[in-house]
């Protein structure tokens, strides 16, 4: 009898109780688009020049989940540059690859409190606690990688962010450029980062490498994929390739609740309780673990930085499936 009553608390747990069907997912896209495709709240970023050319109208909608079934609506093949979201999958290799305690030592897991470019931050802190999902722990994050040069440890950045993705991910070229004529901060971020022994490999380098990272091209879809691998524990959901071992999932989910949307992660997690992840491109990856992955695609963002038609969307889908991992 013990025995049963443990094993009916596990599949509880697992979600297995709430799963949701496809005629379920279908509905709920198609209501959720309906009801915000005309919201123009917002406006696309401007200060990466490229950015500002996107298409503002642009409203794609996906989900994954972890027995690879695909669902979407919307302009969900557009392709966009990743930008920060793409921190939470270099996290996950640095965690992969050195462990846990290293990635809480070299280059800690807590908020910062402050805005995501901060370098009062740094010097506050002299450069300790920059979590990986603000810019100089993502920075610091890169040059973690352990490889012995730039090419190698790009490799493994591409390599782990399409493995992620299921499929061969490519920069947006134009992004790239446009971007490395801008970081000036960055840079300046990466070389006070390197004077306080936080940044483990060659500033300017390992800045470059970042800003490639941030431009890589991906659609809704594909991001829906990657946050389904961390919901699937680790292993995407099509290729079954594992990218991440299951007990360092929690580890990055934790960080993407404690930092994933800028200044607003908090009010986030109290609202909708999904780990997620933000990007200026205009994209937003969420995690129910153990029942889907969903991204959404809608470059007008908010004064955080975040999607503005993202945030409601994935915040209605998590109500409506009862997906907050507090309940």
């Amino acid at each position: 009898m013990r025995r049963r009553l443990a094993f009916v608390i596990i599949v509880l747990l697992a979600g297995g109780a709430s799963a949701q069907t496809p005629a379920q997912f279908d509905s709920a896209l198609k209501a959720v688009y309906a009801k915000y495709k005309a919201n123009d709240s917002g406006a696309v970023a401007d200060y990466i020049p490229e950015l500002a050319k996107v298409d503002a109208k642009l409203f794609g909608i996906a989900i994954v989940t972890p027995d690879g079934k695909t669902y979407g609506i919307g302009d969900v093949d557009a392709r966009f540059s990743i930008q920060s979201i793409s921190k939470v999958f270099t996290m996950a290799q640095d965690i992969e690859e050195l462990g846990a305690d290293a990635v809480k030592q070299k280059l800690g897991v807590d908020a910062t409190g402050m805005r995501f470019n901060s370098i009062v931050a740094i010097e506050l802190q002299k450069g300790k606690e920059m979590n990986p999902l603000v810019n100089p722990g993502a920075i610091a994050a890169v040059s973690l990688l352990p490889a012995a040069t730039a090419a190698e440890r790009w490799a493994k950045i591409i390599g782990g962010e399409s493995g992620y993705a299921g499929r061969a991910l490519t920069v947006n070229e134009p992004v790239y450029k446009s971007e490395a004529a801008t970081n000036q901060r960055n840079r300046a971020i990466a070389m006070l980062m390197f004077a306080y022994d936080r940044l483990y490999a060659d500033p300017l380098e390992s800045t470059d490498l970042y800003t490639r990272q941030c431009a890589i091209n991906v659609s809704a879809k594909d991001l829906a994929m990657m946050a389904a691998t961390l919901a699937n524990g680790g292993v995407n959901p099509v290729t079954k390739q594992r990218m991440l071992r299951a007990d360092n999932v929690p580890r990055v989910l934790a960080v993407m609740a404690t930092a994933g949307l800028y200044d607003d992660t908090g009010q986030w997690m109290y609202d909708v309780g999904l780990p997620a992840k933000s990007g200026v491109g205009g994209g937003i990856i969420a995690v129910a673990p153990g029942r889907f992955g969903i991204a959404v695609f809608s470059p007008r963002l908010d004064a955080a930085g975040n999607s503005v038609r993202a945030k409601l969307v994935i915040a209605e889908i998590a109500r409506a499936f009862k997906a907050n991992v507090y309940r």
